[in-house]
């Protein structure tokens, strides 16, 4: 008996925290390039476990070790959006609007076919202005999943009030996490591979709180009289099946995509290409990367969407993120070679795996989950709306080793508790 204990202990140790998320999306039409036609929803589910130390919540007040947002009771007044009128093609950089504790987004404003590729024009999802109603509440614009989620992690007695990362756990993707064509769609049309998944850390409140009203109305302010913590970094963002691209895209990137000259500076000219001079070539099973739109970009800003040294060569419009993060004035960035957190990342395995996110022990932390297509990736056009549905599903733990990299041979790890506090 008391060896099935200390067993049952190292194992609830050994798993601390499991999440598992699955989106079915029904893809009608879709297109960032030609067309504003969307991505439409017909199924939505989604279902996270976790083990002991860790619970989930919708609301603030019931909290569960298993939590199907489907069924989970949402705190009145919630900004949930469920993307039921289609997922619209947009871009981000994660970069977080502390204002109102929302992340900013830039969806197509128009697009004009060029000689080498397509002018991007780019207005900023309607997610941050006060609605019409009257109520006070915020837009929250179409076109994407977004979702407040509250995780309670109970690990430790210790909290530290402080917007510190050095104080708090690692988290990790799980290996199993992924993004595909559901059984219900039709392969080889590329659409999983403009998915990303971003998660935005709003604040936290000590572990003990029991007053839902305070945890759901966590922002990016602290608040000292109500123990909020405001955190309010940029988002996490995940590409899953970043070395995965289907030779139709490849094949629409290499007619549509041209060298662009350095001294191309108008991106309508058809003087700014090199006519007949293929971009840098794409290759299945090869990563690259994707310079996702950073700011609203008018017709001054002269970008095309292949812009990048990576394909049509042309630089004055990118930079990387580092020097963005550092910059002052951030006003004159435009395309930015964002570093997403991807499978690559996700299948190392070992001491080599990296950390997804952090979370603070004896904490509560409120989470804005957004699920949204990418625009900029490469892998971005017009005929993958055929795939019709993909499904997505992604996990965490707190361990970074696997039960290979240990080269453990006991019981089954696979043990997810039930119940509620």
């Amino acid at each position: 008996m008391a060896t099935n204990k200390k067993r049952n202990r190292k194992l609830r140790n050994l798993i601390t925290v499991c999440a598992l998320f699955a989106i079915i999306l029904s893809v009608g039409t879709y297109a960032w390039f030609i067309g504003m036609k969307t991505v439409n929803v017909s199924q939505f589910e989604i279902e996270i476990a976790t083990t002991e130390g860790l619970f989930l919540s919708m609301d603030g007040a019931d909290w569960q070790y298993n939590l199907n947002v489907g069924t989970a009771h949402q705190y009145d007044g919630n900004t949930n959006t469920w993307a039921t009128d289609g997922l619209i093609p947009m871009s981000t950089i994660g970069e977080a609007d502390s204002t109102v504790s929302r992340m900013k987004l830039y969806e197509k404003a128009s697009l004009t076919p060029s000689s080498g590729g397509y002018r991007l024009l780019t207005s900023r999802v309607d997610n941050y202005r006060t609605a019409a109603t009257g109520s006070g509440a915020l837009n929250q614009g179409k076109g994407y999943v977004a979702f407040d989620l509250f995780i309670k992690n109970l690990s430790g007695e210790e909290y530290y009030a402080t917007n510190e990362p050095l104080n708090e756990e690692a988290i990790y993707l799980t290996t199993n996490s992924k993004v595909s064509v559901s059984t219900a769609g039709v392969e080889n049309t590329g659409i999983e591979n403009s998915i990303r998944v971003a998660f935005l850390q709003i604040g936290r409140v000590i572990g003990t709180t029991e007053n839902a009203e305070i945890i759901t109305g966590i922002t990016c302010s602290n608040d000292d009289g109500k123990g909020v913590t405001g955190i309010c970094r940029n988002a996490q963002i995940w590409e899953p099946n970043d070395t995965s691209h289907v030779t139709n895209a490849i094949n629409w990137y290499n007619t549509a995509c041209k060298v662009r000259k350095s001294s191309g500076t108008t991106v309508s000219d058809p003087a700014s290409y090199n006519k007949g001079e293929d971009c840098t070539a794409v290759a299945d099973s090869n990563a690259y990367p994707t310079y996702a739109v950073s700011k609203v970009i008018n017709i001054a800003d002269q970008v095309d969407v292949y812009d990048g040294e990576k394909y049509n060569t042309y630089t004055a419009n990118t930079d990387t993120y580092e020097n963005y993060l550092a910059a002052s004035d951030k006003s004159t960035f435009k395309l930015i070679d964002f570093p997403y957190f991807t499978d690559t990342m996700k299948n190392k395995t070992g001491n080599d795996r990296p950390q997804f996110m952090t979370l603070a022990p004896n904490s509560i932390t409120k989470v804005r989950v957004y699920v949204y297509l990418e625009g900029q990736d490469v892998d971005n056009y017009d005929f993958a709306s055929l795939g019709k549905q993909i499904s997505v599903n992604f996990g965490f733990t707190k361990e970074r080793y696997t039960e290979t990299d240990v080269d453990y041979h006991g019981p089954s790890t696979n043990i997810t508790p039930t119940g509620s506090i």
